[in-house]
């Protein structure tokens, strides 16, 4: 894929929406978490929820770490996993959101 260039407008689009897909699945988090940190019985549902908040510390810290050279591949999975819409990428040139359309179809 070419190298896009983003201009200072899209930059900032690009990053808010990075932030709105930050909040939703985190807020989606929390919430998973106060359900089944209130349904605990045993150790091993503490430990359960132990790994599922490391691994997903994890996969978060990587995901949202914003790079403009990687954030239409960035912005397609984002859109396949729900944190994401096209219209939260509303203001990015046609060619950019014809990019990510593409992926997200793969």
């Amino acid at each position: 894929m070419s190298k896009i260039q983003w201009s200072q407008t899209e930059d900032q689009i690009a990053k808010q929406a990075f932030q709105t897909a930050y909040k939703r699945e985190t807020s989606t988090l929390i919430a998973n978490v106060r359900d089944r940190a209130g349904s605990i019985t045993e150790l091993e549902d503490l430990w359960y929820l132990h790994d599922l908040l490391s691994t997903k510390r994890y996969e978060i810290d990587g995901k949202y770490d914003y790079d403009s050279s990687t954030a239409v591949f960035d912005f397609a999975k984002l859109i396949k996993e729900g944190w994401l819409s096209l219209e939260d990428l509303k203001g990015l040139n046609a060619e950019i959101l014809s990019k990510i359309s593409a992926l997200v179809r793969m």
